[in-house]
This record gives structure tokens, C-alpha cells and sequence, in this order.
């Protein structure tokens, strides 16, 4: 059966593409996690996912030589309907949402036990999951779930670290951006970008700044355009006089 999507699809893959995490090279630290999952819960295969749109990647695995299938397939599309709780299934045979799912019914799949725990954004939305696999129906412990939600954070606390690095870098960037020599258009100071496009000055700051903007008038202009007025004072010249 294929899972239906979260209330909150536009805004999760939103989140799951700020990470920047799908297709990338494999990484220790995501690999060391994965093995203490599948030891610690007793089982051949353990799997950090992401749900994409289309797609269910793997970041990392052991047990399968599997690093993407199709959505309608993932347990994990599964998982991620409910970010607050872990999806266990003791013997898939028997459960209607994955009894006629080719990972079950496949020669290659033989899937059976399932327990999975949502991988979720710093804005909340559930990303992906981290799950034991076994081709024999069975139930983790208490202990093992509660290692298996553990293991889930730690995984968590790498993406996040990726997700603010990045931040700081972009950050880094717009000032070095702005630290450097602007072409700028010696009429009407529009800056030129990096793809040659002309944009006015408040537009290239804000694109690339936290920076917002307010408009008034110094002393200089204002003598130069609007002589009738006395700015140093409160006073319209035209309202003094006898």
C-alpha cells in the first residue's frame, strides 16, 4: 500500500532540501551509527533514509546493497507520517499497508521485521528515518527501542550540525561578497551580479544580506532638491515671516 502524503509535504521537502544531504558521498560518521543500530538491535540490516518526492535515498546502510528505491515502496514513506513516534512491524505478511510490497513479496526483499524512527528538521517535519530490518518476524526490547530513538538523535544532531554549517559558510560568503570590489553603474548605482545582471543596490545587498532597508533624505540632498525646505528645523521657510 502505498502511503499517503504528510499534511506537510510542500514544507517538508522544503526542510529536507535545505539540508542539502540528498546524493551525497558516504560519511564515517553516518556509517558508524548505522552498524551500532544493527548491533544493538540484533539485526542483519540497518538504513539511514530520506524521502524525497520521488524517492527514498540511502545515506548509509549495512546489510543491503540498496542506496535508493522508489517512494511507493519505502516503509520509511510510512514512517515519516507520524515525526513523533517509531513504526515497528513485527511480521510484514500481516500488516495491510506492506503485505503486497514487492520488498516483502520480492525474492530480494523478504522483508519481515520493521522498526524505524523519524529523522526530523530543526522546524520539525519529518525528513527520513533510521531502521533495523530482518528477514525473521520479531519485536525489539524496550532497551533496543529506546537505543534504537538514541541512535536516531545522534544521526539527527549530524544533520543539523551540516544544516548550520552550511548557514555559517553562506554567511561568510555575502560578506566576503560585500568586502570585495563592486562593479557598480556610475548613473544610477545599480550593482552588476555575478551572472552580469544589473540590479538596484537595495535588491543585491537584501538577496545576499539579512540586511533590510529604510529611505529618507540627508541634509546635502535635501538643499540640493528641495531648497524651499529648512530641514534643520521643523519649520516650513514658507510659513515664517511677519
Amino acid at each position: 500500500m502505498k502511503a499517503p502524503l504528510p499534511h506537510n509535504e510542500a514544507e517538508r521537502l522544503k526542510a529536507l532540501h535545505d539540508y542539502r544531504l540528498l546524493d551525497t558521498e558516504p560519511e564515517k560518521d553516518y556509517d558508524d551509527l548505522v552498524r551500532l543500530a544493527a548491533r544493538t538491535c540484533g539485526s542483519p540490516t540497518a538504513i539511514v533514509s530520506l524521502i524525497d518526492s520521488e524517492r527514498q535515498w540511502i545515506k548509509s546502510a549495512i546489510g543491503t546493497p540498496l542506496r535508493q528505491t522508489h517512494r511507493d515502496v519505502a516503509f520509511c514513506a510510512h514512517t515519516i507520517l507520524e515525526p513523533d513516534r517509531m513504526l515497528e512491524v513485527s511480521d510484514a505478511r500481516d500488516d495491510a499497508r506492506f503485505a503486497d510490497n514487492p520488498l516483502v513479496t520480492g525474492a530480494e526483499g523478504n522483508i519481515r521485521f520493521y522498526a524505524g524512527v523519524p529523522l526530523r528538521a530543526v522546524t520539525g517535519e519529518a525528513l527520513g528515518s533510521v531502521c533495523v530490518i530482518d528477514r525473521t518476524p520479531r519485536t525489539l526490547t524496550p532497551e533496543q527501542r529506546d537505543s534504537l530513538v538514541i541512535i536516531a538523535r545522534q544521526v539527527n544532531r549530524l544533520m543539523d550540525l551540516r544544516l548550520a554549517s552550511a548557514k555559517l559558510a553562506k554567511a561568510l560568503a555575502e560578506v566576503k561578497v560585500l568586502e570585495g570590489l563592486l562593479p557598480t553603474c556610475c548613473h544610477c548605482k545599480s550593482i552588476r551580479d555575478e551572472q552580469g545582471r544589473w540590479q538596484p543596490m537595495e535588491i543585491y545587498v537584501m538577496q545576499r544580506t539579512r540586511s533590510a532597508f529604510s529611505h529618507g533624505i540627508c541634509p546635502d540632498c535635501a538643499r540640493l532638491h528641495y531648497p524651499e525646505f529648512d530641514l534643520s528645523s521643523e519649520k516650513d521657510p514658507k510659513n515664517t515671516g511677519g
